[in-house]
């Protein structure tokens, strides 16, 4: 993809990455963790099992967020060396329409859906 088609793109996933950041900063109360920031103090009454779930959840969450802003630092990273827009695994370019509504993607449909459904084809 040529560089002045990708600016778009990079403004994009800039804007994305601060208010995932933004986001994450808020959700903890800073730097506290997830299950500080929900303000609720673990209450006597509260069960082994809900408070390892709760636990269990927020680190799902955390591991789900960071996955993204990863995604996300891959995409500027493919525009700086030229070969964003490029599935990773055919080389053919990813429509543009996927990558307004997707801008980190790194595959194109049909690879994307191979790699998530790798027994469906």
């Amino acid at each position: 993809m040529h560089p002045h088609l990708t600016q778009p793109f990079r403004e994009q996933l800039l804007a994305q990455r601060t208010s995932l950041i933004e986001q994450l900063a808020q959700q903890r109360g800073g730097l506290v963790d997830r299950a500080q920031a929900d303000g609720r103090a673990p209450q006597p009454e509260d069960s082994h099992a809900q408070s390892a779930t709760e636990r269990e959840l927020a680190f799902a969450l955390d591991e789900r967020e960071t996955a993204e802003v990863a995604a996300i630092d891959a995409a500027l990273k493919r525009i700086d060396e030229g070969h964003y827009g490029e599935c990773l695994d055919c080389g053919v370019e990813i429509p543009a329409a996927r990558l307004h509504a997707a801008p980190e993607a790194e595959r194109c449909i049909r690879c994307q859906e191979a790699q998530e459904h790798p027994h469906a084809h």
